[in-house]
């Protein structure tokens, strides 16, 4: 087992359904934003649920699904685009057992389950991110990409790699929860 990862609990909030947010981090319209479940969100995180379709009600901008971890410094905002001279954003959806290193820039559509974001990457707008893929670090996604399941992208422009092992999926399910499971309160 690894070394648990220690935190102030003075700068993370728990919700009742377990998901860790730091206080360091920068939620703009949590109304519109959905964390499944022990979630962390990591200090300098920017998530942007305030960019929305204009119009009445609350509009869920992002869904992020469970044992997600968005790392220090990520920007999360949803796609957008211009149509018929309209300007709008669009939902991004991100599935169970995400990791999303730091530094990264995310304006996908949709990520799957079971996916490695690596550090410091961009992903483009509109980009779809199949279940059990892996994008390398330092890589430059461009928009309306799409990514097979269990294939790994790298460079910049990314680009195809290598296929993935068929056990990807249990290997990042695994790494997920650990990584929740060493997150732990420092006690002052």
């Amino acid at each position: 087992m690894d070394a648990p990862v220690y935190y102030s609990k003075t700068e993370f909030i728990e919700t009742d359904t377990g998901n860790k947010v730091s206080r360091r981090a920068t939620i703009a319209g949590p109304q519109n934003i959905i964390l499944g479940g022990k979630t962390i969100i990591s200090s300098g995180a920017i998530i942007r649920g305030d960019l929305r379709r204009t119009g009445p009600g609350h509009a869920v901008v992002i869904s992020l699904g469970r044992y997600c971890l968005v790392g220090d410094g990520c920007i999360m905002r949803p796609p957008y685009k211009t149509y018929r001279g309209n300007f709008n954003y669009y939902p991004m959806k991100i599935g169970d057992h995400v990791h999303i290193g730091a530094g990264t820039v995310v304006e996908a559509a949709t990520i799957g389950n079971h996916v490695v974001v690596g550090k410091n990457c961009i992903i483009g707008k509109f980009t779809i991110i199949k279940d059990c893929a892996q994008v390398a670090d330092n890589t430059v996604i461009p928009p309306n990409t799409v990514i097979p399941a269990l294939a790994l992208f790298a460079g910049s422009p990314g680009r195809f790699v290598e296929d993935l092992p068929e056990s990807t999926q249990e290997m990042v399910e695994a790494q997920t929860k650990q990584y929740y499971t060493r997150f732990q309160p420092l006690d002052r």
